[in-house]
């Protein structure tokens, strides 16, 4: 039988796998077995911030029913100021927007259609009780005058425009509708007037869908636009304005303010000047923030006043009740709520002057220096040294004397007049020839115009000529027939700075304020040299240098204490003029807002601006405007500067400010914490008998908004002028410059500045020609003939200081 013979292979390298189980149908062991013990870590970043952190449901149910209940809180809170028998009444303005609109008119509508009948008055100020919805209301009736209805809108709940839909916005309008937006607004409706006159009847939905897109350009929120001529769209008008909470404004709420009722005129026996002062006491109903009897109040336009005392004030019908509270006296007296502590505020905006007058001694300050040979660049006068340190001038000597040898040739005078055949320098890397006296009028004098080179490279200097200064009748003509081209060219505003200096006036002595700069974002201003010209109050002016701390704390103390909003309360204020008397009119609305801590004090404003599109001319820097800014106006003469922050705090002045564009306007005046609106007026003198105001011959034109910015006693304001010059004659990277200066002194003095191209080439001036002002400059490139030669010149300008502006006698 045959022997069974043996067989090898290999393990199969395919290996069938089967299909595994569905995940989710393995059991729990084998489910743990797969862990092999690992436990999932929820919290794999510590780090992570609570809002990031995994919530279980519980802990966002309860989380969402917290918000819930602090929404709820502060819903009721801010509605519990209007119920109640001594709620705050919610304040409406009634601003008509067309020629034919009519304030009266509207409230009676509204009135009306709850079955309340009260007259009202043409303009002015009236309250009166809402039964149906249990509310006060008081109507702030206003007609077209901007003055009178952007201090009705800045004390308002609500307002309410009045559209025409037969007459279109006129330019009044406009401005009243722009004003007030760019000021600030709490909760805006629009109504339409006399819709029911228009025919045929198929036109109203048109013209209500025309007035709803022009609102809608100033106040998105609008969604409809309802009419006076309806029963029950006035009654629905009347539910929102008593049932909406009012939204604010952010400026506003953040201070106490009151919307004045009435004011009485105490110890006045009727003799008083205008000089002398008195009491008056404002009545109403404390709003916003709690208000502090130690705060100082800004009243309408009156200015800036101590409170003497708050006592109570109660309404005719409520007297009784008081009474018998025993919060008002059997005279009539109030009862004192708060008076005034030590820690008052007093009426002082800037720092005493003896205070002052330490730190003057402690710091001298710098007097104009006479003695200097340079312009200061940077941090240092140049040339103006002692001019040991420089290297000696370099003499002309023969070819190949040695430096032994060169110590017996007195000057430029030779032994032999053969020598000088052949003249070298002494270490043969001079560009040029040694500078001849400015007197002598020439420039490397070589009569045989034949110069030979040195052992060295070829020399790109120019061969030496003989220069002489024109005749005067020459350069005079030349000059004007070149400055006739420039002033053509000014079109492009290829240099906006740009100055001409007369030919008989040294450019050291009109420009001696003027520095140079390196750069003017990073370079270092030396302040010591603006001393002599700093402003008398300068010193005195209040410096913040920590805005955010300061604000956060004025801000906070304002939360604390004080008389309660909801409050009716009369403010005796102590020396306010007599004169102030005639200035109150019943029937236009006045307020009072009370200040935070050192906001009536001086110091140096900043304000963004950005002029308007549609005002047809760029406005000047020192131009006088009107400002308001939260409850204050002012007269002042901005300086107006770049925007922004740089390294060194130096910003460009600019002359102009022009249509749509956005700069900083400076000046001396009351701080204003916070980022308060700003609007800029300009006067325009209109002839008698405009339509716009009829009893006015000058008006105010919105020209601008911005917003207040932190104060910065520090911020350099730097007017930059440009000198330029014109190529008289180019080889190659060498230039002759000429009507920059017209003086070999002028040369001498600003040598140490940099000059550039508008082509982007830059040099430096390296000596004077002649008497009249010509200098040879190097630059880093070859420039072309038609470019020009500038250079830059700084220097420190101050803002104006700034006055309060009265509606009426301003």
């Amino acid at each position: 039988m045959a022997a069974v013979t043996g067989v090898s292979h290999h393990r199969s390298t395919i290996k069938a796998s089967n299909k595994p189980f569905k995940s989710r149908k393995a059991t729990k062991g084998s489910i743990k077995e797969l862990a092999k013990g690992r436990v999932e870590e929820l919290n794999r970043n510590p780090r992570r911030s609570p809002h990031q952190q995994l919530l279980s449901k519980l802990d966002r149910r309860n989380q969402a029913r917290q918000k819930q209940q602090l929404k709820h809180q502060l819903s009721v809170n801010a509605s519990s100021l209007f119920y109640g028998r001594h709620g705050a009444p919610r304040i409406v303005a009634f601003i008509p927007l067309c020629e034919n609109g009519n304030a009266q008119l509207a409230a009676q509508k509204l009135n009306e259609s709850l079955d309340v009948d009260v007259d009202l008055p043409d303009e002015g100020m009236i309250q009166l009780n809402v039964d149906r919805f249990k509310q006060k209301v008081q109507y702030i009736l206003v007609k077209r005058d901007l003055i009178a209805a952007l201090d009705a809108c800045r004390v308002s709940d609500f307002v309410v425009f009045i559209l025409s839909p037969d007459q279109e916005v006129d330019e009044l309008g406009e401005l009243l509708i722009r004003s007030i937006e760019k000021q600030g607004v709490s909760n805006v409706l629009a109504v339409v007037q006399g819709i029911n006159n228009v025919e045929p009847p198929k036109r109203r939905p048109q013209i209500i869908s025309s007035l709803k897109s022009y609102i809608s350009h100033f106040f998105p929120t609008v969604e409809k636009i309802p009419s006076f001529d309806t029963r029950q769209e006035c009654s629905n008008i009347m539910r929102s304005l008593c049932s909406i909470n009012p939204k604010g404004i952010n400026w506003r709420e953040d201070r106490s303010w009151m919307l004045v009722e009435e004011a009485q005129w105490l110890e006045n026996d009727g003799k008083s000047t205008q000089n002398e002062t008195c009491s008056v006491g404002l009545t109403g109903v404390v709003r916003g923030r709690g208000l502090s009897a130690d705060r100082l109040v800004q009243v309408g336009d009156w200015g800036e006043f101590q409170i003497e005392k708050i006592i109570t004030a109660t309404l005719e019908s409520d007297e009784k009740f008081q009474r018998d509270e025993m919060m008002v006296d059997g005279d009539g007296t109030g009862k004192v709520l708060l008076e005034p502590t030590p820690d008052q505020d007093d009426l002082a905006d800037l720092a005493p002057e003896e205070v002052m007058m330490l730190d003057v001694n402690d710091t001298q300050v710098s007097e104009v220096v006479s003695e200097r040979k340079g312009v200061l660049l940077d941090d240092h006068h140049y040339f103006s040294d002692e001019e040991k340190h420089k290297p000696p001038a370099p003499k002309r000597l023969p070819k190949g004397t040695s430096s032994y040898q060169s110590a017996w040739f007195l000057d430029d005078v030779s032994d032999s007049e053969s020598d000088l055949d052949g003249l070298g320098y002494q270490d043969g890397d001079f560009p040029m020839k040694s500078p001849a006296l400015p007197q002598d009028g020439t420039q490397g004098l070589d009569p045989a115009g034949q110069c030979e080179q040195t052992e060295y490279a070829p020399s790109e200097a120019p061969r030496s000529e003989m220069f002489l200064d024109p005749s005067p009748e020459d350069e005079a003509e030349q000059l004007a027939a070149f400055r006739l081209r420039q002033n053509e060219a000014k079109e492009d505003l290829e240099f906006p700075d740009e100055i001409e200096l007369h030919p008989t006036v040294l450019a050291s002595e009109r420009l001696a304020r003027y520095r140079g700069l390196k750069n003017l974002r990073t370079s270092r201003w030396e302040t010591e040299e603006d001393r002599a010209y700093e402003p008398e109050e300068w010193v005195r002016l209040l410096r913040v240098s920590d805005y955010r701390k300061a604000k956060n704390r004025a801000e906070r103390e304002a939360l604390v204490g004080g008389i309660q909003p909801g409050t009716r309360v009369q403010i005796r204020l102590r020396g306010v003029p007599v004169s102030t008397k005639s200035l109150y009119s019943p029937s236009r609305p006045l307020s009072l807002f009370s200040l935070l801590r050192h906001e009536h004090k001086r110091s140096v404003l900043n304000f963004s601006i950005t002029l308007d599109s549609e005002y047809p001319s760029p406005i000047k820097s020192k131009e006088e405007l009107v400002l308001q800014c939260g409850p204050r106006r002012w007269t002042i003469n901005p300086l107006i500067s770049q925007l922004g922050s740089t390294p060194n705090n130096v910003h460009k002045f600019d002359r102009y400010l022009h249509p749509s564009q956005t700069a900083t306007a400076t000046f001396m005046g009351p701080l204003t914490w916070g980022s308060v609106p700003a609007l800029f007026f300009k006067r325009i003198v209109s002839p008698p008998g405009n339509n716009m105001e009829a009893d006015r011959c000058e008006r105010l034109q919105l020209i601008g908004t911005g917003t207040s910015l932190p104060p910065d006693h520090s911020r350099v304001i730097a007017k930059r002028i440009v000198l330029t010059g014109h190529p008289y004659k180019i080889h190659k990277k060498l230039v002759t410059v000429r009507y920059m200066f017209f003086s070999a002194e002028d040369v001498n003095w600003f040598k140490a500045l940099q000059l550039w191209t508008k082509r982007g080439r830059s040099g430096y001036i390296k000596e004077s020609l002649g008497t009249h002002g010509y200098f040879k400059a190097t630059f880093d490139g070859r420039i072309n003939p038609q470019d020009s030669v500038g250079v830059s010149l700084y220097k420190r300008v101050f803002p104006r200081n700034s006055k309060a502006w009265r509606a009426g006698l301003d």
